[in-house]
Formats: C-alpha cells, structure tokens, sequence
C-alpha cells in the first residue's frame, strides 16, 4: 500500500526480521503463523519469537535493535503491536531504529485500521510483502505517556489512543475478565462500560485538564487523548471522538465535563450518528503537543487497551515522527 505519506526505504539487499507473534491473540493460530512465517521468509532473513510473558514483544523488539533488525514485525493485538513499539523505542528513535510492520491478529486492531493496513492476516500481509518489495514506509508521530504509575509507565509510548478515568475503568475490568477466560468480545466491553458508567455517576472523578495556551479545565468527568482517528472500534464501527486528529499531528483531546445521564446519552449518540460530538459540555481539540490531567483521588490509565495503574497526575505528549511503519 502506498499513499502520500510513504517514502522510499534504504533496505539492505536481505532484510533481517523478526516476526513477533502472540499465539493468545484473539485470531491468532499455529497455522496462520506458519503461513505468515513461510511468505515472509521468500522476502526476508526471518527469526520467529512467541510471547509467554507479559512485556516479552517488548522484550524481543529491544533485543531486535541491539542486533540489527532492519524490521520486527508484530502478529497479534493492539497490545502486542503496543509492545513491539515501545521495544524499538525503549531507548528512544535512532537512526538504527527498526520499522515496525503489522500483521493484525487480534479482536480491534485499530492500529492497523487507522493506518488502511486489512484487517485479514493474509491481505495484510500481502501489504507488507509489498512494502518490503518496493522499500516503502510512513513515519508517524506517537503519544508518549509520564506518569507517576508502577511498572515502567513513565514514558511509555501509545499508538492510538490514552486515557484517565472511566475508559481506563472499562480496560482494567476487562483485562481482570480475560485473565480469567473470558473472550474480548464487544458484548463483554458494552457490559462492563455500562457497570463501570454506574460506579462513575454514583461516585463521579474529578480532573484538571490542562493543554497549551488555554487556562486549565477543572472538574471534567472523563478524559480520552487520541493519537490518531478512529479512537477504536466497536466490532467493525469506527468509534470517532476526535475525527481531524492523524498521525501527521498534535494528540487529540475529548474530555467531558460532567457524566449526567444527558449529557452522557446525546455525546453518544452523535458519536456512534455522526462520529463529530458536539458539545457545551465537551472540551475537545485536536494537534495539541500535551494534555496533562490530576485528579484528587488515584484514577486508572491506561494506554491502546493496555490498563498501566493508577495515578493522580499524568501527561501526554505528542511525538512527531517517532516511528517508521512498513506499509
């Protein structure tokens, strides 16, 4: 796939790649791997690596750098691309850095789908068969994360979407749900964002929203950062919240001030009718280069799906041109 965005690469005559797969990926399978694996290796010098353990694509993709890897390849979720990300990152854009390519194998892929890259593993790799061909990629800007969370938050790279509060609600209860067998199915997220809604409204948070050049937003309910468009997906829905937001630009911000049942409904309903809310109530703005958010009490964030902790005080950066995509 090739847009105005891509530009030629310089790839060494036998690329090396590592492909990355996290075999409990939703879509994930033995045989799909094989198959990924066996096409890639016609183009490629390809080393395969199977997650175990949490942290273990980050781990992998880190290790991809020190030993040259022109391109690791991420085969999973959102949270594995998430991963292999913040491993060639981990010590921040070089010029030895290796791009990323994406071959979706999980339940949302909204990476991927924000980047036009197929849902379907065989189409997708197929794109990125095309891409190594023609040395073709797009340098996109990131989010970055700091924060005053455990487990190694604090600059933590996000691809697609943040957030404070209610959403980072939802995650948490659903990694909790998955852990114990449950299946990340859009039924699952409804049931467990209405409960989490609930538990807001009788017990509502509290933020400061601050962004450049505009005096702080006190006592807003809810907080989403966007780094590209669509915010996710609901099944095969594109859920827009902040639809001029790219990844050729500043973090997107979609904040509302109060979780009254009103307000609440109609923001929606014009997401889910028109994917532009609109509202005297909502705080939304787009190319912003922060948006940093305290709460009074510690609150949950989470970054692409991935729940990190709880904190009282974070900020979003917008990073451009972090990172060089294989499409």
């Amino acid at each position: 796939m090739r847009d105005a965005d891509s530009h030629a690469l310089s790839y060494p005559q036998v690329v090396r790649a590592l492909l990355v797969v996290n075999p409990q990926a939703t879509t994930t399978t033995p045989a799909g791997r094989d198959v990924l694996a066996h096409a890639l290796a016609s183009d490629v010098k390809l080393e395969v690596v199977e997650t175990s353990y949490r942290g273990h694509a980050a781990d992998a993709a880190h290790q991809a750098v020190a030993d040259g890897f022109g391109l690791v390849i991420a085969h999973g979720g959102d949270g594995t691309v998430n991963e292999v990300v913040n491993g060639v990152l981990r010590d921040g854009a070089r010029p030895d850095t290796p791009m990323v390519g994406v071959v979706p194998g999980g339940s949302a892929n909204v990476f991927a789908g924000a980047l036009g890259i197929p849902r379907d593993p065989v189409e997708a790799t197929h794109v990125l068969l095309q891409a190594i061909e023609h040395g073709t990629s797009r340098r996109i800007g990131l989010g970055q994360v700091f924060a005053d969370v455990a487990e190694g938050a604090d600059g933590r790279w996000f691809t697609f979407n943040a957030g404070m509060g209610l959403d980072a609600d939802v995650v948490a209860e659903v990694e909790r749900k998955r852990a114990k067998g449950r299946h990340a199915s859009p039924a699952l997220y409804l049931s467990v964002a209405l409960k989490a809604y609930a538990r807001n409204v009788r017990k509502p948070q509290h933020f400061t929203v601050e962004i450049p050049d505009e005096p702080p937003f006190d006592d807003v309910g809810m907080v989403f950062v966007s780094n590209t468009d669509p915010w996710t997906y609901f099944g095969d829905k594109p859920i827009q919240l902040n639809p001029s937001t790219s990844f050729d630009g500043g973090l997107g911000l979609s904040a509302l001030e109060t979780l009254r049942v009103p307000t609440v409904g109609r923001y929606i309903a014009q997401v889910l009718a028109t994917g532009n809310p609109k509202s005297t109530k909502l705080v939304r703005r787009d190319d912003v280069g922060y948006v940093r958010v305290k709460s009074e009490e510690p609150a949950n964030l989470q970054v692409d799906g991935d729940f990190l902790g709880t904190t009282t005080a974070v900020e979003f950066r917008a990073v451009p041109d972090a990172l060089a995509v294989a499409v």
